[in-house]
């Protein structure tokens, strides 16, 4: 999966994926995708990366308590 490196808006390749969805790791592993030659894999925080179209990585991707967080809808039983 391409992601975007939002300090300086290079692309990287992230893999293997699993870390990524979990919320309780802080970093994934990726490559920067610049130029013909593959570069070194690199460790990257997840709060750093966004989807190449700007949007934030999705709050359950990188929050452990985000289902608590989460508005309530309806009344209370």
């Amino acid at each position: 999966m391409f992601l975007t490196y939002c300090p300086d808006g290079s692309l990287v390749e992230v893999g293997p994926l699993k870390p990524l969805m979990d919320p309780f790791a802080l970093r994934v592993e990726g490559r920067f995708h610049a130029g013909e030659e593959l570069q070194d894999p690199e460790s990257f925080l997840k709060s750093e990366l966004c989807f190449p179209s700007g949007e934030p990585l999705p709050r359950c991707w990188l929050d452990p308590d985000y289902s608590r967080a989460a508005p309530t809808t309806g009344k209370p039983r």
